[in-house]
Order: structure tokens, then C-alpha cells, then sequence
């Protein structure tokens, strides 16, 4: 499987991890939209939220849970922070392994997303 972010899991690829659980990794993504743009994977192999399946569905929203305490320990909760799924090549999803970026650090209106 050529898939970068299972690469990364593998520690084949190299990545400014922010936390790691036996389930989830969230890293700093390479090319921030934002001050703070942090993208939260599951180790799992899973394309897109259209590929996940009902066994998935726990590990989808310790995604979102995860995203949660990351803002908090980052100082984002309280000015805000957005979390963006993105589903499929038409919605902007470049690498095909299910990923929520979790952005924030700034003024929303500044930011092209």
C-alpha cells in the first residue's frame, strides 16, 4: 500500500507527531492552512468516511472526541477552531486515507478553506 499516512503510522515517514494512541495519530500537516493546522488519522486503514462501515463508527468519533482535547491543550477552544472532514476528490481530499484537519490560531475570515 503506497497510502503517505499509513506510511507515517508505520514510522516509515516522518511526521511532527502532536499525539499517538493505540488507535489515533495527530501530526502538524506539512502544509498548514492556518496558524494551527493539525491533521488526526486513524491507524487504520480507512479510505474515506464513504468507505467506513458500522464497525467503524467508534473509532470515527474518538476522532472528532480526540480533536476536542487537542484544541483544548493547544489554547484553541476558547477563541475557536474549525475541524474539516473532507470527502472524496471533488470535496478536496488529497490523500485517501479518512483524515480530520483541525485548524485554528486565528482570524477564520483570513483563511482560504
Amino acid at each position: 500500500m503506497d497510502c503517505i499516512f499509513c506510511q507515517i503510522v508505520k514510522k516509515e515517514m516522518p511526521a511532527d507527531v502532536v499525539y499517538e494512541d493505540e488507535k489515533i495519530l495527530a501530526f502538524k500537516d506539512i502544509n498548514p492552512k492556518a496558524p494551527v493546522h493539525i491533521l488526526l488519522i486513524p491507524k487504520k486503514h480507512i479510505e474515506s468516511l464513504n468507505k467506513a462501515d458500522e464497525t467503524d463508527k467508534g473509532l470515527i468519533g474518538e476522532l472528532f472526541w480526540r480533536a476536542k482535547f487537542l484544541a483544548v491543550e493547544l489554547g484553541l477552544a476558547q477563541s475557536g477552531y474549525k475541524l474539516i472532514l473532507n470527502c472524496g476528490k471533488g470535496a478536496g481530499q488529497v490523500v485517501d486515507h479518512i483524515h480530520l484537519h483541525l485548524l485554528g490560531g486565528g482570524n477564520f475570515s483570513q483563511w482560504n478553506i
